[in-house]
Formats: C-alpha cells, sequence, structure tokens
C-alpha cells in the first residue's frame, strides 16, 4: 500500500487512518482486537485515539480506547510498525482538560501507560484551549520531543488564525511545529476547511487527516430514512444534520459513482478525500471486522475526473 508522508515529518502513514472512537464503546476489546487484526493484516499502519476516548459513555472514565489499544500493542508485539496517535486537551473531567504545560506533562503520561509503550508517534492538541498561550503549549511538546516521549504534533479541531498562530510562534522561537490538521471534514462537511485551512495547511505544508470521513456513517448510506435512524447509536446525530436534501443528493451521486466503480458508497466517500489535494488520509472507524476490510478498499479505488465531479457538483 502506498504510504503518505504527513506534513513535513518522518511518519509515513497508509492513506487510511482507523478511528479508535469505537473501542470500549460500541466494540468491546475482544472485537476491538479483531478490528485491529484486520486493519494491519489489511496493511493499514496508523491508528488514532484519544484520552478522552470515550468519557461520553455512562461509567467511562476515559482512555478506555488507549487501554484497549495498548493491550493489543503488547499481546501482538506491533509497536515497531505501527503509528499510534492520540490527542489530549478534551474535557475528561473538571481537573483533566486543557493545554496547559504542566497538564500536558501529566497526562501524557497516563497516555503512555494505558497504550504501554515509551513513546507516542503523534500527539495531538485535541481541541483549541484559548485560555492558554500558543506558547505554553508549544513548549510542553518541546520538552516531550526532547525526552523521546512524542515524536510528531499536530492540532485538532483549530481555527486557522489559531494555527497560523501557532506556526508562526514555532518558527520564531525553534519549537516543535503541528505537522498536521485533525479537522471535521467529508463530502457533506467541506465549506469551512476548504475556505479557511485548507489554503494555510498548503501553505505551510501540514498534512491532514480529517475526522468523521464517512460523516458518522450516513456516506455509507445506511440512513435513508427516519426509520434507518434507530439502527445504531449515532443514529438521532446523524439524522439531526445529514438526512435532508443534501444529503440525499449526495448519496444519490455516491450510488452514481458506486454503481460505475462497483464498489460501495463508503468506499467512494472515503476515496474521494484521499484524491483531493492536501489531503493526507481520511480517519473512519469500524464495529466489525468484516467493515475494515471493506472501507480498506477505498485505497485501491481510483475515481475518474467525471466521478470527482459529480460527487463535487451534488456535495457543493
Amino acid at each position: 500500500m502506498q504510504k503518505r508522508t504527513l506534513g513535513q515529518s518522518d511518519l509515513q502513514l497508509a492513506p487510511l487512518v482507523l478511528g479508535g472512537n469505537v473501542f470500549g464503546w460500541t466494540a468491546d476489546q475482544a472485537t476491538s482486537f479483531r478490528i485491529l487484526d484486520a486493519f494491519v493484516g489489511g496493511g493499514g499502519n496508523a491508528i488514532d485515539t484519544a484520552d478522552g476516548y470515550s468519557v461520553w459513555v455512562p461509567g467511562h472514565v476515559g482512555g478506555e480506547s488507549e487501554t484497549i489499544i495498548g493491550n493489543w500493542l503488547r499481546q501482538r508485539g506491533r509497536r515497531d510498525d505501527i503509528i499510534i496517535a492520540t490527542k489530549v486537551g478534551w474535557e475528561v473531567n473538571d481537573t483533566h482538560k486543557g493545554l496547559a504545560k504542566d497538564y500536558i506533562l501529566r497526562a501524557v503520561e497516563g497516555s503512555l501507560k494505558r497504550l504501554q509503550t515509551d513513546y507516542i508517534d503523534l500527539y495531538q492538541s485535541h481541541k483549541d484551549d484559548p485560555t492558554v498561550p500558543v506558547e505554553e503549549t508549544l513548549r510542553a511538546y518541546d520538552e516531550l520531543v526532547k525526552a523521546g516521549k512524542v515524536r510528531v504534533i499536530g492540532a485538532s479541531n483549530f481555527s486557522a488564525e489559531r494555527l497560523r498562530e501557532s506556526m508562526e510562534t514555532s518558527a520564531r522561537l525553534g519549537l516543535p511545529r503541528y505537522e498536521s490538521l485533525q479537522p471535521l471534514y467529508n463530502l457533506y462537511d467541506r465549506a469551512d476547511f476548504e475556505q479557511h485551512l485548507l489554503p494555510l495547511c498548503q501553505e505551510q505544508h501540514v498534512g491532514v487527516i480529517p475526522y468523521y470521513g464517512l460523516a458518522a456513517g450516513f456516506l455509507t448510506g445506511k440512513y435513508r430514512t427516519e426509520a434507518d435512524l434507530q439502527k445504531s447509536a449515532r443514529g438521532g446525530g446523524v439524522g439531526q444534520k445529514y438526512l435532508n436534501e443534501k444529503g440525499l443528493r449526495i448519496l444519490r451521486a455516491l450510488d452514481a459513482v458506486a454503481a460505475r466503480q462497483q464498489a460501495t458508497p463508503a468506499q467512494v466517500a472515503l476515496a474521494w478525500i484521499m484524491a483531493q489535494p492536501g489531503l493526507t488520509a481520511p480517519i473512519a472507524s469500524a464495529t466489525s471486522p468484516e467493515q475494515v476490510t471493506e472501507l480498506l478498499k477505498a485505497t485501491e479505488l481510483e475515481l475518474s475526473s467525471d466521478d470527482l465531479r459529480e460527487l463535487g457538483q451534488a456535495s457543493a
């Protein structure tokens, strides 16, 4: 599988990143292990998680996903050939949140312990913290990089203004720079990223690994009516946002391209992201090994100019 370089780092990613948000939530440990095995067995090499996964589940405290990934890494002995991306800064609880230096230096130890590793390949600011100066956050990462605990840093859910300020601060002070951005981006959610963030990422050579590449499952085509929304734990949110005239128009285009390509709508939706200039690799999660196998086929799909035009027009 052809690898892609993340930003200006030395990280080489397969064109699809596996999302770990479902581990310990809609996929128990045994299922998660099978998903991870299928992903790596199919040529994938990068797994994205966060210390906040899955704090939204009643009874969970955060770190459940990291713990499962750490158990899998230990059992499989695959640490050296897997890229582990995790995040810090989400509100795990009242005292575990934000991007203050002292908190990052504490939080990373928890992630390292749960992941059962002594280094994180890609450590990301999960969301911006406007209460903390950019320089303070970057100095925390500088310490972690120098200590060998973090290889590369990235940002997620940043505005263009704060990302630019961070890049300029890194350059001015000789601190580590964000080599990646993890924004919301898919065939439905395009405008904000394309207008404000994409030009900056291309100018600064920042890699882009968007989340919700399948729009929380909507772009798989499994939600087409109100009745379909009962199919999963995500259904309510999906219906509220995506089940409308625009969403159905995109599904019709996905169906048409999928039929021509002898592919599935999910494969086409991910292949569309992979074909966009400036995009490194979409993140997608799966709740079964069979889903992983299907999603990985997107990396082999070559969309024609007609396919891209049809999808672009339907989602504009």
